[in-house]
């Protein structure tokens, strides 16, 4: 999978409402205590330089793409768009699609019986460490577990023996596509050494790629469908 920093964001979509842009690898999304540039920053300043604004550029953080991910991100332009939008991601009316390269899965586990054009889903219960921001599948009962659900197909295998995926996320909870890959199937997503993987990647990311999403417009009685597709398999 091809990624990494040293790629600038790229913009998909830009209208009175909706920001739509290609997240680097590597790159936060917001401002954070490591102090390096962040996709809100970028945007703030491409809208300003696009459009000559003066003073402060307002965009609302709608939803958020894990530090080493990369992929579509959405903005809203305007309180109005933000709120509605953030909405439509709280109500699951988003549809959301991955892209993911594993490592090989682990003999025995779920993932090494699995064949091209298989599909399924995996159901965990995940509890967060904060201070760590690690997360872990627990027992359903255990305080603080929330439901995770992810459907997965196998798009074909990497030369490694590594799986080729197209993961979506039905319910919105922190890394479960990243726990789905490496506890569910048994094959963490490539490079990513939080949840097991075998080595790390350059330019801090992870082979994890929010490819499309599709979601109602703010204002609009129609849906927007952004798309960022990329090779897995190089």
């Amino acid at each position: 999978m091809n990624g990494g920093a040293a790629h600038p964001p790229q913009v998909l979509h830009c209208d009175n409402h909706v920001l739509g842009v290609v997240k680097p690898a590597g790159m936060p999304i917001v401002p954070d205590a490591s102090g390096d540039p962040s996709l809100l920053e970028w945007a703030k300043a491409w809208i300003k330089r696009e459009y000559d604004k003066p003073g402060e550029v307002f965009l609302g953080v709608v939803h958020r793409l894990d530090r080493p991910v990369s992929g579509v991100v959405v903005f809203g332009r305007t309180s109005k768009g933000a709120q509605r939008l953030s909405a439509a991601w709280r109500e699951g009316k988003v549809q959301k699609h991955y892209l993911a390269r594993t490592d090989p899965p682990a003999a025995g586990r779920p993932g090494a019986q699995l064949e091209v054009g298989a599909s399924g889903s995996i159901e965990q219960w995940l509890w967060k460490d904060r201070e760590r921001n690690l997360v872990r599948v627990v027992p359903a009962q255990q305080d603080g577990a929330k439901q995770a659900i992810s459907r997965y197909t196998v798009q074909g295998r990497a030369q490694d023996g590594g799986l080729l995926l197209v993961l979506e996320p039905v319910t919105g909870r922190s890394h479960q596509l990243r726990l789905a890959c490496a506890v569910g199937l048994g094959a963490p997503i490539r490079g990513d050494l939080k949840y097991g993987a075998q080595q790390a990647l350059p330019a801090r990311r992870i082979d994890l790629h929010a490819a499309r999403l599709r979601f109602p417009h703010p204002t609009r009685d129609e849906e927007i469908c952004l798309e960022c597709p990329i090779s897995l398999a190089s």
